[in-house]
């Protein structure tokens, strides 16, 4: 009874509590193009995607014009709390009885590894815009999974590399104990090494950790100059928030973030923030393309959107868009589909490979001091960008099973 009231816990139209499985069932399959927005609604990871990536997958739908092979496009969402087992009881119950077609947004790698097994096994479509373990796209690939989020390989790449080169020699990592902790910091510390550095040791944490002591204490005594935060959402500003209270960065300690948000920089705020290195593939202020969005986004939730919430927008558009060219709703063909159109990730060309991992240039940038921020959100400078070639990891090296072999 407790997990049937939990699948009933939904969030729709980005804003209240409403039970969405029965309500429009009948919408869906046949009468209507259905894509489900699982989300963090509560946890550490509420305000890098939530009901953010609702109003995200609901403007897109929009903007596309609300339907798709002639009909109309239902956008539904639930809170899958960070766990594994109820992100798999949600996306049972709407590919077997609501008849969603999609699912989209997937915080959290296990989550996102999960579901896609079971999208696998039913043939049907997902648009994975926040996980990111390289596994979805590696030994664990769907014929029928789009990776949208920028992946644990790219994040290594362009931080990684640009801290080492830039003197950071000696790592430490503080490390959240699951699957997209675990692949950041082995993704990172590759790249680190080959780069001619080295990690001097680490430390894990459970998610939704408060208290940082222990982990910063054990960081700062360590003898490295970097160290590399492997988590994410709250557990990252946590962690930087209490890195500056004990003095970690004004002795001499660097941070390097992996996967920090916008939205986490705007509650740290620049004085904590300032000099954490980012990589990411949307910042909002980086070009007119990515301003317009950003802006109609601000409208209606009154902040700017992180780049999970622009991937969910992105990946939902381009879905609708090959529903129409391939003329069906069917997965396998929608899927090919979207595979052999170019993207259009806000103004930059982008394409989707084999593997169903989305190519597209990523940038480092540093969050800015106080001092040099003109204006609300403006937060980043650009340090380098960095090519899609360069950030993702080969085809050859993902394993991925359906992928033919040269």
């Amino acid at each position: 009874m407790r997990k049937r009231a939990r699948l009933k816990h939904m969030l729709s139209n980005g804003a209240a509590v409403a039970a969405l499985f029965a309500a429009g069932a009948a919408m869906g399959g046949q009468n209507a193009i259905k894509i489900g927005v699982m989300i963090d609604g509560s946890g550490f990871a509420q305000d890098t995607g939530g009901v953010g990536a609702v109003t995200a997958a609901e403007m897109a739908a929009a903007d596309y014009g609300g339907k798709a092979l002639g009909k109309p496009v239902q956008i539904v969402s639930a809170d899958m709390q960070n766990k594994p087992d109820i992100a798999s009881s949600i996306a049972r119950q709407w590919f077997d009885q609501d008849q969603v077609d999609a699912i989209t947004d997937l915080p959290v790698s296990s989550v996102g590894l999960a579901v896609q097994q079971i999208g696998k096994e039913k043939h049907k479509v997902l648009l994975i815009s926040a996980a990111a373990t390289t596994e979805l796209t590696g030994a664990q690939c769907s014929p029928y999974s789009i990776q949208w989020a920028d992946d644990t390989a790219a994040l290594a790449n362009g931080t990684a590399r640009a801290v080492v080169a830039n003197g950071g020699k000696k790592w430490f990592f503080i490390t959240a104990d699951f699957a997209f902790g675990t692949a950041m910091e082995g993704a990172a510390s590759t790249v680190i090494k080959a780069s001619g550095g080295e990690v001097v040791g680490d430390i894990k944490h459970p998610l939704g950790t408060t208290d940082f002591s222990s982990y910063l204490l054990k960081a700062q005594s360590s003898g490295a100059n970097v160290v590399g935060l492997a988590n994410v959402g709250l557990d990252s500003i946590a962690t930087i928030r209490q890195a500056g209270e004990f003095g970690l960065t004004q002795g001499g300690q660097q941070l390097a973030g992996f996967i920090v948000f916008i939205s986490d920089i705007h509650t740290l705020g620049l004085k904590t923030a300032q000099g954490t290195y980012v990589t990411t593939g949307y910042y909002w202020d980086d070009s007119d393309g990515t301003r317009a969005f950003a802006k109609r986004f601000f409208d209606k939730r009154q902040r700017m959107p992180t780049k999970e919430q622009a991937n969910t927008y992105a990946a939902v558009l381009h879905y609708l868009k090959a529903i129409d060219a391939a003329k069906t709703d069917d997965a396998e063909k929608v899927t090919a589909q979207m595979k052999s159109m170019p993207t259009d990730y806000f103004g930059r060309k982008g394409s989707i490979r084999e593997d169903g991992r989305v190519l597209y240039d990523l940038a480092l940038y540093q969050v800015k001091k106080p001092e040099e921020s003109k204006y609300p959100w403006d937060y980043y400078k650009k340090i380098r960008d960095i090519p899609a070639g360069e950030a993702f990891r080969p085809l050859a090296d993902g394993n991925c099973p359906f992928v033919k072999k040269n």
